[in-house]
């Protein structure tokens, strides 16, 4: 009787096991070959990506255009009518925010963000970028995925594809969303789309850890080991009677990486071991909460990206929900009130993390990218003291490994309306993080549907100039 018991205590354990490595069907999981080489010698292994959903206004923060600001009042250009998105445009509307030139590059920065402005010569504007889209939810899609429609990878998701990971016991790709909320298209910003499952991010933040990852209090040490062995001896048994089964092997892997980060997930989100020194320099002890919750990100990204997760997506806001300018950047009605509550949550943490990543030397081979979905009109939003959304002219930044800092390319025309000079788009700015990472954009590629499908679709070109 007593194997009988012991059994049954094992199958108990096996099933109420489950619901615990379930969460292993989401996690990021170990290549089953050896990842493949770069193309050639990169400049960065990883990527950390910025995000402000609801399109931050290049016209009020990096785009100075001393000629809005003369001729603010004044009826605007025809031609901008023909792109509002939430009503007609009223006259042009200078920047409420002076500028003012910042290191020796004399980049004029406004100055609603003085700690990132002091970080000038470190980064590379382009200035130049425009959507396919002035609606949100597509166009960070598009940003984040380089198409406008759903269902396609992600670019963390392709560097996972491509490069694997250099840490089995985390994630390649995390994706750390806002306290506020998860930006617009949510989950669509980070999947894998047709890449297997395993290159989709693990979405979690210093607020909300990773969930499920806990052994339930009711299942004991012994009695996890055990149901571990269990499914282990399981899937060796049945990988050998499908051998050549890339997916059933990268799902083993799986179970086994989800095992390991019982162990390194609670290490690397314990933010409590940082010192004061550096809890001052991101602003964590504010007494503004959803500054300290972004603060709290950015050093969560720090850890991971030390620790070698491939990719991290850090986002800086949320999806609107019907409150315009309350949650994200998309200020429609008050840009004023708006972004002096968003601006001091962005710029001391995103500045503090660039600096400590600086100071550890971790800028050598990191890459750092600002993003956001598209700009702002030049103009107040008729009826109100807000901007309607610009597909045609944004502002993106790079910092870090392989960067040229205290550079600007590209330019939008004299009032910030639309891009002129030297045209960006987002596959330009995927072509160049890929190659950051020593990856020719052209060929990474996955066969999809008939055809060999990429990041960049069927364009998109390195932006050169901003390299060093």
């Amino acid at each position: 009787m007593e194997s009988v018991h012991t059994r049954r205590d094992l199958l108990g354990g096996f099933v109420t096991g489950l619901q615990g490595v379930a969460l292993a069907a989401m996690l990021p999981q170990r290549r089953s070959v050896a990842a493949p080489a770069p193309h050639f010698a990169p400049k960065a292994k990883r990527v950390l990506q910025i995000f402000c959903p609801g399109a931050a206004s290049h016209i009020d923060l990096w785009d100075y255009k001393p000629e809005l600001q003369r001729r603010s009042g004044q009826q605007a250009p025809a031609e901008l009518d023909a792109v509002t998105f939430q009503g007609s445009n009223g006259a042009l509307m200078g920047s409420p925010w002076e500028f003012k030139p910042r290191g020796q590059s004399g980049k004029m920065i406004s100055e609603l963000l003085p700690e990132l402005g002091g970080l000038a010569d470190e980064i590379a504007f382009v200035h130049s970028m425009q959507s396919k889209t002035n609606t949100h939810g597509p166009a960070c899609v598009l940003l984040n995925t380089g198409f406008v429609l759903e269902g396609f990878p992600s670019a963390g998701s392709w560097v996972s594809y491509a490069l694997g990971s250099e840490n089995n016991n985390l994630p390649t790709y995390v994706a750390i969303p806002d306290i506020r909320g998860i930006p617009p298209a949510g989950p669509a910003n980070w999947g894998a789309g047709f890449l297997p499952a395993e290159h989709q991010a693990i979405v979690f933040n210093a607020q909300e850890p990773i969930r499920n990852l806990e052994r339930p209090p009711s299942i004991s040490p012994e009695r996890d080991a055990a149901t571990r062995d269990f499914l282990g001896y399981l899937n060796r048994n049945h990988a050998a009677a499908h051998p050549g089964d890339e997916e059933l092997t990268a799902r083993i892997a799986a179970y086994e990486l989800a095992a390991r980060m019982q162990l390194s997930a609670p290490e690397v989100t314990d933010l409590s071991k940082e010192t004061q020194a550096t809890r001052n320099l991101y602003g964590v002890d504010d007494p503004n909460p959803l500054k300290v919750a972004y603060a709290r990100n950015c050093l969560l990204a720090r850890r991971l990206l030390e620790r070698g997760v491939r990719f991290v997506s850090l986002f800086c806001a949320s999806r609107a929900s019907g409150v315009d300018g309350l949650l994200n950047w998309d200020a429609h009605k008050t840009l004023k009130a708006d972004y002096e509550r968003h601006c001091p949550i962005l710029d001391q943490p995103t500045a503090g993390l660039l600096k400590d990543m600086r100071s550890r030397g971790m800028l050598e081979d990191t890459l750092v990218v600002w993003a956001t979905e598209f700009g702002r009109m030049p103009t107040h939003q008729e009826g109100t003291v807000g901007r309607d959304h610009n597909p045609n002219a944004f502002t993106t930044w790079f910092a870090g490994a392989g960067i040229r800092g205290g550079t600007s390319y590209g330019a939008t025309d004299e009032i910030g309306g639309r891009s002129v000079e030297d045209i960006a788009t987002v596959h330009d700015f995927h072509a160049t993080m890929l190659h950051l990472l020593g990856l020719d954009h052209q060929r990474v590629t996955w066969y999809h549907n008939g055809i060999n499908r990429r990041l960049t679709d069927v364009h998109g070109h390195v932006i050169e100039e901003i390299l060093a």
